[in-house]
């Protein structure tokens, strides 16, 4: 997939707890022409949503080490922060439509680059 025309500055939070697919996703937004951080898990994603009003979007997986997993760190953020939207991804459960925040989408993994940029391109 080749670079983006992507000429906002979308902020996107990628949230995972797997150190090779966080940087794999982190790697995607960029070449997607997005800027990105990075979080391990949801108390890392919380202080740094604290820290960054530019964040828009949360690319997130469900299943994670911490104090909450993905979906309930979409609630929360929506809850404080009612428009951001998220990117939900998993490779070991499907949510159900009403399981997550309105503003949110969810991808099975492993997800095609195409379609991570796709939603992307919709939410910024």
């Amino acid at each position: 997939m080749g670079l983006s025309t992507a000429t906002c500055e979308t902020v996107i939070l990628v949230v995972e707890d797997e150190p090779l697919i966080r940087l794999a996703a982190i790697m995607l937004v960029e070449r997607l022409g997005y800027r990105a951080l990075e979080a391990a898990n949801a108390d890392e994603a919380i202080s740094l949503l604290e820290a960054h009003a530019e964040i828009t979007i949360i690319f997130t997986d469900v299943q994670m080490e911490g104090s909450m997993d993905g979906i309930a760190l979409t609630h929360w953020a929506a809850g404080r922060w009612p428009p951001l939207r998220f990117i939900i991804v998993s490779g070991g459960m499907t949510p159900k439509l009403h399981e997550i925040p309105p503003g949110a989408a969810f991808l099975a993994k492993p997800y095609a680059d195409a379609a991570v940029g796709q939603l992307i391109a919709e939410f910024a």
